[in-house]
């Protein structure tokens, strides 16, 4: 990680930005070291001083920018909320704010889903399965489960309802895997949401 190392905050910076840009837009395997070192104005022995490899480096800065992400999110969230597709819908209006102000994270974590290199592809499935797991945990467990049906598995209900939008999150990163975050259709987005809310408090809510 990022913040474990070293690193004067100035210089960190630049390769931050530097990596997310040239990853986001080549992919693992074309992205150069070159490139990086370059538009970070650093030296590639520099770069391996800090970092044993570009795979580490990927990996390192998924995570970083991961956790930057949801630290974000968590910021912005409403934690007296307990109706659990207010919180949904919440969430996804905090990511469109963040989107406009982090663009290239967006860009790429969005890359970054969509990885094909095998290298990389298992690191990055085992650390969003647990990320996805511990926001499940934290965002999700003081719903008001009062609202749901009488002898309703709430349990697997609320399961269903965030596989339903973790779906809806994954087709739009498919959409935008090979353009920028600001081809999303807001609008489009949340209508779709809204739907799947709607259609889903008439399966489950009293």
């Amino acid at each position: 990680m990022f913040r474990t190392l070293n690193i004067e905050s100035e210089k960190e910076d630049r390769i931050i930005k530097a990596a997310t840009r040239i990853f986001s837009e080549n992919g693992y395997e074309k992205a150069s070291t070159n490139a990086i070192v370059k538009e970070a104005k650093i030296s590639k022995g520099i770069l391996f001083h800090y970092f044993n490899s570009k795979k580490e480096l990927y990996i390192s800065l998924y995570e970083y920018l991961t956790g930057l992400l949801t630290e974000k999110i968590y910021e912005k969230v409403d934690w007296n909320e307990r109706d659990i597709f207010n919180t949904i819908r919440s969430v996804t209006l905090i990511k469109f704010e963040l989107f406009s102000v982090y663009p290239d994270l967006i860009n790429f974590l969005n890359s970054a889903f969509s990885e094909e290199a095998l290298e990389v592809k298992d690191d990055i499935e085992k650390y969003k399965t647990k990320m996805v797991e511990s926001s499940f945990t934290t965002l999700f467990s003081k719903i008001d489960t009062t609202k749901f049906k009488d002898g309703i598995d709430v349990k697997r209900s609320i399961q269903i309802i965030y596989w339903t939008f973790e779906g809806i999150a994954n087709q739009q990163q498919q959409k935008v895997k090979t353009r920028s975050v600001k081809d999303i259709n807001q609008e489009e987005v949340l209508k779709e949401i809204d739907a799947y809310i709607a259609l889903l408090k008439n399966s489950f809510y009293k």
